[in-house]
């Protein structure tokens, strides 16, 4: 971090500076440190720029010149949803500064700092790469300036990205460098992208296909099996009635085939001129990206911009358990930098006591940005891993007290979990392996990670862990044992779990079970926690304002959550995230799950600023501030029979103001308790009344 702590070590440069948009905290939690180190058990000299003031390339000069390259991330999180909340407000705070200020990074924070690392040392290979690059490597909507931008390549000038669980390509990248080959040769690492002329192709045995030809826009054709025992015609000669003999080609010759046609092809995405322009073919390049990004099948994509064009190699291979456990073993220092000093850093806090146990999501989500980075299958790690870094955390953390916060990643329990066929896994095109139902061929197992949580606790001085990651409870339910393990033992009271709505409307564009899934899981929770003698609430969260949901659907989110005595605390409504398919539907209107065209079905979205505030006031129904809106929403859609001072009603006829200027009374479902409206509400209602 400094020339001081150069000088301790004895070097004279760096070979590699890593640039971050967040505090520098040595935990495998935090990309840049995950990175940081692996790249050092790698034998290169690592240096870390964190936070740097970004108004001029001074403080990128901080260690000198790189003797590789500069590897530059704007943080663990995207710098604009860092900045702003889902309605463009700029935020308070930043979990991932020294004291939780705000203003310790810009806006676009990788094309910021990759321009002033070139401006610092011109020449130096610059790569970008962490979930902000990874979701803008093509050209995308972007939520807060209302328009499509360019992929961030060419915006940061940066001569690779690289995008998905990097270190597989950064490893190999680092050592093609140092062995001296130039950045703008190496053009065959999976999980790259980088600038190319609009003809070029890696060799002559490559070849090009229009995505329109795939979709034209419309239904992408079906992906052949490469299993099926195809008769084809051959050049042999005739039978004696002048026919062609049928010969019957191996399977695994025609796997082979297929296999290498595909590793050869790249498939041309609509230019970022044309998306601009039309938003169909914006939805149509959503879906042929999202049907391309399964490491087995996946194509070569290019997409031009300009003059030129970003040519993505396939997503990586994911790493093996082995690798993970490589990566994860380092030593890592477990806690923030020491020239922070005392500083609090809240997201320190927040899982200093944690442990990723797993990464990627096969959920397919749609408003999530999960498996656009991480990918839909499952890289988990080792028990004698995990417990091992338990042990860690036991005996080098001072304030460690016995409670290990969590064993998670992007979804609790999806450890381990996988297609039970490697062959049907890589000719897999589905876009979730749970929706609508769980697959056939999905392993959904939890023996492990139940074996798992009895192992930690066994360990000497772990007093408790608790599950803090969201938990699919879909899968969940498939395993009773695993519901009574979780709610037994790692449940401190409270447990998260993601809904994210009850009608069928929102939740098809979701890609997420029907309520009823909810249900299931609800009752098994409520069986087990009484059977262990507790008492232990649901947190279920939920999504206000997603495309596909309608001023009706929120209502009866609203009529249930009040039905099942639920009050969300924290709501939160949608925010369009670079490459999510939620995204394209709130840009184009239109729905990327089906077949994509001009006359296709149309997504209507909540756009305008008050829809989306009725939307999350819905969602908050019992807070006196939202009776106001809501109130308005009910006698409007003519649904007064839900305004009232009865635990039947949804609001009550106070309006906030009213209720602020008198003590709080009696509160029955959580509506302050009155005998009768204000005189003023019953006078409109009886003019309204006798309006023809």
């Amino acid at each position: 971090m400094s020339r001081k702590e150069m000088d301790a070590l004895g070097w004279d440069s760096c070979d590699i500076i890593l640039v971050t948009g967040d505090a520098y905290l040595d935990h495998p939690s935090f990309g840049m440190a995950l990175i940081g180190r692996l790249l050092e058990a790698q034998g290169f000299r690592v240096g870390i720029i964190s936070q740097p003031d970004w108004l001029s390339a001074d403080a990128f000069r901080a260690l000198g010149k790189p003797n590789l390259y500069f590897g530059v991330t704007a943080g663990n999180m995207d710098s604009m949803i860092n900045r702003y909340t889902a309605d463009r407000k700029p935020r308070s705070d930043d979990a991932y500064t020294a004291g939780g200020l705000s203003g310790g990074r810009p806006d676009r924070a990788v094309t910021v700092y990759a321009q002033r690392a070139r401006e610092a040392f011109p020449g130096v290979p610059v790569i970008i790469g962490s979930i902000e690059a990874s979701l803008r490597r093509i050209a995308h909507y972007d939520y807060w300036s209302d328009k499509v931008r360019r992929s961030v390549l060419p915006d940061s000038k940066a001569d690779m990205l690289i995008f998905g669980s990097a270190e597989r390509a950064l490893v190999e990248l680092s050592h093609r460098l140092a062995a001296g080959e130039p950045i703008d040769s190496i053009r065959d690492l999976r999980g790259t992208a980088f600038m190319v002329k609009k003809n070029w192709l890696p060799d002559t045995e490559w070849n090009e296909i229009d995505s329109l030809e795939l979709d034209r826009p419309g239904r992408v054709d079906p992906h052949p099996d490469p299993y099926a025992m195809e008769p084809q015609q051959t050049a042999t000669a005739p039978n004696a009635d002048g026919s062609l003999p049928i010969q019957i080609i191996p399977a695994a010759a025609r796997v082979a085939a297929r296999k290498a046609l595909r590793a050869k092809t790249v498939v041309r995405l609509a230019s970022f001129e044309a998306i601009s322009e039309d938003r169909v073919l914006y939805a149509h390049n959503s879906r042929v990206f999202h049907l391309e990004s399964n490491p087995g099948n996946a194509r070569a994509l290019r997409q031009t911009h300009g003059e030129r064009d970003v040519w993505l190699n396939p997503p990586p291979i994911p790493l093996t358990t082995e690798e993970m456990d490589y990566v994860f073993d380092a030593p890592f220092a477990r806690a923030p930098h020491p020239s922070y000093g005392k500083a609090r850093i809240p997201a320190w806090e927040m899982i200093r006591f944690s442990i990723n146990i797993m990464r990627g999501c096969f959920g397919g989500c749609t408003f999530c940005s999960i498996t656009e980075h991480e990918g839909r299958i499952i890289q988990s790690r080792s028990h004698e891993s995990i417990l091992k870094e338990i042990e860690e955390i036991r005996d080098k953390i001072p304030e460690f007290k016995g409670h290990i916060s969590d064993l998670g990643g992007p979804t609790a329990n999806m450890y381990r979990m996988a297609c039970k066929s490697e062959k049907i896994e890589q000719s897999c095109r589905r876009l979730s392996c749970v929706f609508p139902g769980v697959c056939e061929n999905l392993n959904t197992s939890h023996d492990s990670l139940i074996e798992l949580y009895r192992k930690a606790r066994a360990i000497p001085g772990v007093k408790k862990i608790s599950i803090g990651s969201g938990l699919r409870y879909d899968l969940a339910v498939l395993s009773p044992e695993y519901v009574k393990e979780l709610v037994t033992h790692h449940v401190s009271g409270l447990l998260k779990i993601a809904p994210e709505h009850t009608e069928e409307g929102p939740l098809s564009k979701m890609m997420k079970p029907g309520i009823g899934s909810f249900e299931r899981f609800r009752k098994m929770f409520d069986k087990y926690s009484k059977e262990a003698g507790k008492t232990q609430h649901l947190v279920p969260y939920f999504i206000a304002a997603h495309p596909g949901t309608a001023d009706q659907d929120m209502l009866n989110l609203a009529l249930w959550l009040k039905a099942n005595n639920f009050r969300p605390d924290q709501v939160q409504a949608f925010t369009p995230t670079p490459l999510a398919m939620a995204t394209a539907m709130y840009y184009s209107r239109k729905n990327p799950l089906r077949k994509v065209s001009k006359d296709s079905e149309d997504v209507e979205t909540p756009r305008l600023a008050k829809q989306r505030k009725l939307h999350k006031a819905l969602l908050r129904y019992h807070d006196p501030e939202n009776f106001d809106l809501i109130r308005e929403f009910l006698i409007e859609i003519n649904r007064r029979d839900l305004i009232g001072n009865s635990p039947n009603h949804l609001v009550t006829w106070a309006s906030a103001a009213h209720i602020a200027g008198k003590p709080r009374p009696a509160v029955i479902s959580g509506q302050p308790a009155r005998k009768s409206p204000p005189r003023a509400a019953v006078q409109a209602v009886a003019a309204r009344k006798r309006k023809p």
